[in-house]
């Protein structure tokens, strides 16, 4: 894992862990793992999962993801002109 996903991770899981300090870290890390849908070992749960569990936690079920709202498009009209490079940004 790079450095700034490293920070990235603690800057998220810092708040969060504090709201429910009563779970040592391997059992907040199951309640998160839990909550975003992953049945596996937690060894092999990925930083990804983490950060964008984290990042949308509590927010509106409709809420775009991060990092992919910057490539929603309105209609379909447009996404095909813009990926043909007709319209350009």
């Amino acid at each position: 894992m790079k450095y700034h996903r490293v920070n990235e991770l603690i800057e998220l899981l810092h708040p969060a862990w504090q709201k429910e300090s009563e779970l040592n870290l391997l059992q907040f890390l199951q309640k998160l793992a839990q909550e975003a849908g992953y049945d596996g070992d937690l060894f092999a749960l990925s930083d990804d999962t983490l950060i964008y569990h984290l990042k949308m936690r509590g927010a509106d079920k409709t809420q775009a993801i991060p990092g992919l709202q910057k490539d929603y498009e309105e209609d379909f009209k447009t996404a095909i002109l813009r990926a043909r490079g007709i319209i350009k940004d």
